[in-house]
Order: structure tokens, then sequence, then C-alpha cells
């Protein structure tokens, strides 16, 4: 059973925590009509199943181990969470000034009005991840979240608010303007904090012909190495195909194995590790960078 479990779970994890919990969601919310409120009850799921798996399954074993730094990542994921949350409210308002009747596709199944919206969502929130590797001052409030040195979970919530707001604002902005409802934005919400999951956790997938579809883990990670501009690949959030055939980012260290030399901002490595100090940090002056650490053997060439 032992033998079982590790020559299968490791390839049906992902797709099936992806589809259980955003399915279930899409079931419950927009099939059912049940309230949105069953939607933290998910989440809180989610987070008890992928820590659980992080345990049963580590990509890094020590990466499970807090470095004073739980406590503070989940402050950063339940006010992001919260804010994303109380976002929803203003649904209403920005449909009564909308000077047009809505375009939304409100007649498709809601499945494939969810699928829409994070395709749209998904493109605007890449675009805005590609420029804060570009535009220095949007790169300040996104160190935040490369300043981490091992990658579990909750990282994917550990965001400056405000890089999570341009964010929001260009993956959900199109979507207002077609018409989005609020239960499917409130679904897409919950759908991106699911892919954050995914896309940071300390797992150890094997993810076969889906490397070409889904930016989860062992992609993403790459992203999060300290050499500099090598870095700068699998923007990504949900898919890999605008790394592939858009941006031209795409990189897939596979056989390379991460450990925590090879994380966080290199030309940085003082980068203050609490909260407050995070929240502020992108509006310090002076702050003295150091050389930027040269790339491992082992990653070169493999772009």
């Amino acid at each position: 059973m032992k033998v079982l479990f590790q020559l299968v779970f490791p390839f049906i994890l992902g797709p099936l925590f992806w589809l259980a919990f955003i399915g279930l969601a899409a079931l419950l919310i927009g099939t059912l009509g049940l309230s949105l409120l069953w939607l933290p009850a998910l989440f809180a799921a989610a987070l008890a199943c992928i820590f659980a798996a992080e345990t049963a399954l580590p990509y890094q074993r020590d990466w499970n181990r807090s470095r004073a730094d739980r406590s503070r990542d989940a402050v950063h994921a339940i006010v992001n969470e919260a804010m994303a949350a109380l976002s929803l409210a203003a649904i209403p308002q920005a449909a009564a000034f909308r000077p047009y009747t809505s375009l939304w596709p409100d007649r498709w199944p809601f499945a494939l009005q969810l699928l829409m919206a994070i395709v749209v969502a998904d493109f605007g929130i890449t675009l805005v991840h590609w420029l804060s590797h570009r535009w220095p001052w949007l790169w300040r409030l996104h160190c935040v979240h490369h300043s981490v040195t091992r990658l579990y979970g909750l990282n994917g919530l550990m965001k400056h608010p405000l890089h999570q707001v341009v964010e929001a604002l260009a993956g959900v902005a199109p979507l207002l303007l077609l018409g989005m409802p609020i239960d499917v934005a409130a679904v897409l919400a919950y759908a991106i904090a699911i892919q954050l999951l995914l896309q940071h956790a300390n797992l150890d997938l094997r993810l076969g012909v889906l490397r070409q579809v889904f930016a989860w883990a062992p992609l993403h990670r790459f992203h999060h190495i300290r050499y500099g501009v090598s870095g700068d690949v699998n923007f990504g959030l949900f898919f890999t195909f605008w790394d592939r055939h858009l941006l031209g980012t795409a990189f897939d260290g596979n056989g390379y194995r991460l450990a925590s030399d090879d994380l966080g901002i290199g030309a940085r490595p003082d980068y203050p590790a609490g909260y407050v100090a995070q929240l502020i940090e992108p509006f310090r002056c002076g702050a003295i960078e150091a050389p930027t650490p040269a790339l491992p053997a082992g990653l070169r060439g493999r772009r």
C-alpha cells in the first residue's frame, strides 16, 4: 500500500485537489445556489488538506518547519483574503454605474462561466506579475512575496496588500465591465486562493503532461530562485500557456531539486521578516543591495 501511495499519489494529488475543491464550490454556489458563506469553510478544509499532504509528500521536509514565519504568513493570508472578500461588496455598486446592459453570458452553465472568468483573470494577473519584475515601483511591492526562503501552502497568500489590489484590478476589471455576477466573482476569488495553495505548496508532485497546462508548484518554484533575472520565469497564475506562447518566459528545471539556499531575493538577503516591516519596506529609501549570487551550474543552460 505504501509503495502504491508513493507511485500514484504524486500524479493524482494536483488534479484531484484542484477539481475537488473548485468543482465543489461551483456545484454548491453555482448549481445548488447555496450561500457564499460556504466558501470560507471550503477554503479552511483545503488548507487543512494541503498541510496534511505536505506532511505526507513533502518536496523538502525542512520546509515544513516554521522559521518564525508561520504567524507572519498567516497574518498576510488573513488580511489579503479578508480584502478579497470585502471587495465583493463593491460588485453591485460597479454594476449600477455601468451605462449599458450586461454582456455577461449568464445563460451558460455556471462551470463554463467560471472557466471563462478564470482565463480572463489569469491573463490580467499574469501580465501585472510580469510587469512587476520590470517596473521598479511594482517590484518594490512584489518583493514581499519573493522574500521567502521556504515554500509551502501559505506563501501564495503572502503579498503586500497594495500589490494584491493592483493584480486584482487587472484581473477582475474586464470581467466587471462585462457584468460578472457576484456568485461567479466569489467563486473566482476562492479559485485563485486554491490555485495559490497548489502553486506554492511543499508537495513533491509529478505533473506529467499537465506541465504543459497548469502552473503548479513543480514549475512555479523556479520563479522564486534568488539569482536575479534568472527567476523571471513562469509568471502564469493558473496556466502555463501565457509563458509558453505570449511572454516567452516558460522554464522547466525538471531534474534540479531546489533547496532553501536557492530561494529569496539574492540582492536583498537582509529583507525584513516581520509583517509590519514588510508593509513599510517598499516605501523606504536607501536600501543597499548585495551582488546577485551566481546561477548554480545545475540550472545553467536548462532554459
